[in-house]
């Protein structure tokens, strides 16, 4: 007997500033969806319809994202597929955030297929029909101070006792806790807590200005960058999100 699927979709849900998934161009997606135990062909699904639609997926890890999307980050919009299932149905809620971590859609789908994989497949292909086309508009991103770009982009790489090397320390802060920026040499610097003996992030220069490879105090690799004459750090969530943290100058 053929199965039937019962259908319940939920249109995306706007935030102020009509902000839609269609005025993105690219969307990141993660390796693993966390609230399952396993893929279902979850991804490859939502992959497949997205490319569809003309838009540019692209992996969760910032360092493999295009040279656009790096330059501005606000271009991507970061999507995750959530197990919502019930007692009786296999639910899926597909989401999309900007890059402030801010929800501009959520889409709900399910079904009352009982197997896992073809019901969790069945309602997140519901979804896809409220997922437009895309057409693109640049999103603002905050402009970085020119002098901030000399640090990485102007000077040869010389060893940390190089009389060239500023090794003044500045302060910096997220309300949270003082840090001390220390020049290492023209290529790295380190962010470090008067109260510990390892640095809180080490930042090596990529070859993108103001953009770094950064290794946390917990071994924890990611991307840094200037932003606005402030320090941005993406800190990686056990989700596979990334938060912004963001250290001001003092």
């Amino acid at each position: 007997m053929k199965k039937l699927s019962l259908v319940i979709v939920t249109a995306c849900s706007m935030l102020a500033f009509g902000q839609k998934v269609s005025d993105y161009k690219y969307i990141s997606l993660p390796a693993k969806f966390e609230t399952f135990k396993e893929d279902f062909g979850l991804g490859e699904m939502l992959t497949k319809t997205l490319r569809a639609k003309n838009y540019t997926v692209i992996p969760s890890d910032k360092l493999q994202w295009p040279s656009e999307a790096q330059s501005n980050p606000c271009n991507v919009l970061i999507a995750d597929v959530l197990n919502d299932s019930g007692f009786l149905r296999n639910k899926v809620l597909v989401q999309f955030k900007d890059c402030n971590n801010k929800s501009i859609a959520s889409i709900k789908g399910a079904s009352n297929i009982k197997e896992y994989k073809e019901g969790y497949q069945d309602a997140l292909k519901q979804t896809f029909t409220s997922i437009s086309p895309a057409n693109p508009t640049n999103q603002p991103a905050a402009p970085i101070k020119p002098q901030e770009t000399a640090v990485v982009s102007t000077q040869p790489v010389t060893t940390a006792t190089s009389s060239n090397v500023d090794n003044t320390a500045v302060r910096f802060s997220n309300d949270k806790m003082d840090l001390q920026k220390i020049q290492i040499d023209n290529s790295q610097f380190i962010l470090v807590n008067s109260n510990s003996s390892s640095p809180f992030a080490t930042f090596k220069a990529t070859t993108k200005n103001d953009f770094f490879r950064v290794k946390l105090q917990n071994g924890e690799s990611t991307l840094g960058y200037f932003e606005n004459g402030n320090i941005v750090i993406e800190i990686p969530q056990p989700n596979g999100e990334f938060a912004k943290e963001i250290f001001s100058k003092k």
